[in-house]
């Protein structure tokens, strides 16, 4: 054990294996701020109480077109989505930690019978809804993600599912990687590295502003309609739960 050790300090020391003696602790490191039964229970009453279905009712989306016969606005509490996202210190190597919870999706509709999303935000000790988004596509990739947690890299508006230390494509149209595609967590790892790390809170990339810098809290605009993807739902605790659950470049809030 203390020759382990002593190469391991070594490594660190030198700098040379900062990926790979991350990696290795990947596979026991969950994401971060998963919420908790009360959690669950405080976005139910949030996304399903009257401020919510108010302004669902008053949303309208462009291009979207009016229902035949209008329906009621909408949400259904009892799904619940966690989207996590990578965060600044795991691709920086400071952490093997992969992701962090951004927001909570619950699926919905508007006044109109539009399809929509509700999302609700930590904000210290409550949550918050700070958005109302066009689609269900974190539901679709939940579905998709049969049982890991949804990781959402919103750089590139690419989704995935991660099951222990086993990252699965589910849309990565921007990064070129097919759905399906299964990638360690470490290599992962080392490609946001290779994408980011230059754009990291603190870099010259931040310090000038470029495209927002690394720390916007807007989310990402949606990539093209999921399509068909497997309904693979699960339940935890009497909830559907479609997924368990924060990086940071610009993102646009999707509407």
């Amino acid at each position: 054990m203390s020759m382990l050790k002593k190469a391991l300090g070594a490594a660190v020391v030198a700098g040379a294996a900062m990926l790979m003696t991350a990696g290795a602790a990947d596979a026991a490191s969950g994401p971060a701020g998963t919420p908790t039964a009360a959690d669950t229970a405080a976005i139910g009453q949030l996304t399903g109480g009257a401020a919510t279905l108010d302004r669902l009712a008053s949303t309208k989306f462009p291009g979207a077109h009016p229902a035949a016969v209008a329906r009621a606005a909408a949400a259904d509490p009892r799904t619940q989505v966690p989207v996590y996202e990578p965060t600044a210190e795991f691709v920086a190597g400071k952490s093997d930690v992969p992701a962090a919870l951004a927001y909570v999706a619950v699926p919905a509709r508007t006044g109109d019978g539009t399809p929509a999303t509700v999302w609700a935000e930590r904000q210290g000790a409550a949550w918050t809804v700070v958005n109302v988004a066009s689609g269900d596509y974190e539901r679709q990739y939940a579905q998709a993600a049969a049982g890991g947690y949804l990781l959402h890299e919103p750089q590139v508006n690419a989704w995935y599912a991660v099951h222990g230390d086993s990252v699965t494509v589910l849309d990565g149209s921007v990064t070129g990687l097919a759905a399906g595609t299964k990638l360690a967590l470490a290599d992962y790892r080392a490609a946001l590295h290779q994408r980011y790390a230059d754009k990291l809170p603190g870099s010259a990339y931040d310090r000038d502003g470029a495209g927002g810098g690394y720390g916007g809290r807007e989310r990402a605009v949606p990539a093209a309609d999921p399509g068909d993807v497997p309904v693979l739902p699960f339940v935890v605790g009497g909830v559907l739960v479609l997924a368990a659950g924060a990086v940071v470049v610009p993102r646009l809030r999707r509407r």
